[in-house]
């Protein structure tokens, strides 16, 4: 059974009132260029829309686990064939 999650909203306050000098930053890698020039890379890749034609239960059983049906869709292929490389 799943904890409740808790809301951030009773830590913004504290958060808004912390100084800089306040902050622990020790466990931040330092940045270099590599990191940037692989944060600027198009991710996620750009959607192309398609028609593909499902199997209705199939379809069904997408649908059924609530909204984002396209969304499973494609983080099912995407693993898919992210385990084929």
């Amino acid at each position: 059974m799943r904890g409740k999650r808790k809301s951030i909203k009773s830590d913004l306050k504290k958060i808004d009132a912390m100084k800089e000098g306040d902050i622990d930053y020790s466990d931040i890698p330092e940045l270099d260029d590599s990191f940037f020039k692989k944060a600027l890379s198009d991710w996620p890749p750009r959607k192309k829309t398609v028609t593909i034609r499902l199997d209705e239960d199939v379809l069904g059983w997408l649908k059924g686990k609530g909204r984002g049906y396209q969304t499973r869709i494609n983080k099912l292929l995407r693993r898919y064939m992210e385990a084929g490389r």
